[in-house]
């Protein structure tokens, strides 16, 4: 099965996913670029549909978490995002991001054909992040589970080996005069 199905190769949709506050997300400029967009539009359209967007689907980052995640990922994506711009350019607020429930909803908000496609990329790249991690998951379990079982089985092979590499105390005999029955 190809990874590449639709517009955008699905590794730079994962790519693009980062996790904060426990949950997997993108941010919105990010977004806005994969759906064609200006990031100032995405963002107009999702206020205006405000109540599509609770605070489990979408948030907006401190300026600490913005400093990690350019830091971590080093994601151009953050890179001069925010801050009081005096002159030109410059993004005047910190960034949003969207959990996998935001973007769902972000495909009722923006409507356009590559939107509606891109949105389709993008929601089975969070399910194949959340699938790999599962197994994932599944697999450390698997591995804790027998590093125990073979930890306690290997600990009396080990004991075992260890007695038998022990020298054995020689027997000694007793130096100086012995006063016995016999003498």
């Amino acid at each position: 099965m190809s990874r590449k199905r639709g517009l955008i190769p699905a590794e730079q949709i994962e790519g693009r996913i980062l996790v904060v506050r426990g949950h997997r997300v993108m941010v919105d400029r990010d977004l806005a670029s994969l759906y064609g967009v200006e990031t100032k539009a995405l963002n107009r359209a999702v206020k205006r549909n405000q109540e599509r967007f609770p605070e489990d689907f979408m948030f907006q980052l401190t300026p600490q978490e913005v400093k990690v995640l350019r830091f971590l990922h080093g994601t151009s994506s953050l890179r001069s995002q925010f801050g009081t711009s005096r002159g030109w350019g410059g993004r005047r607020y910190l960034p949003y991001v969207f959990t996998g429930q935001g973007v769902a909803m972000l495909s009722s908000v923006l409507r356009s054909p590559r939107a509606i496609r891109v949105n389709i990329e993008i929601m089975r790249a969070f399910v194949r992040l959340r699938r790999m991690l599962l197994s994932h998951g599944e697999l450390a379990r698997r591995l804790d589970a027998r590093e125990k079982k073979y930890d306690a089985q290997f600990k009396g092979v080990f004991d075992a080996i260890r007695e038998l590499m022990r020298a054995p105390e020689p027997k000694r005999r007793a130096i100086g005069f012995h006063a016995g029955p016999d003498r």
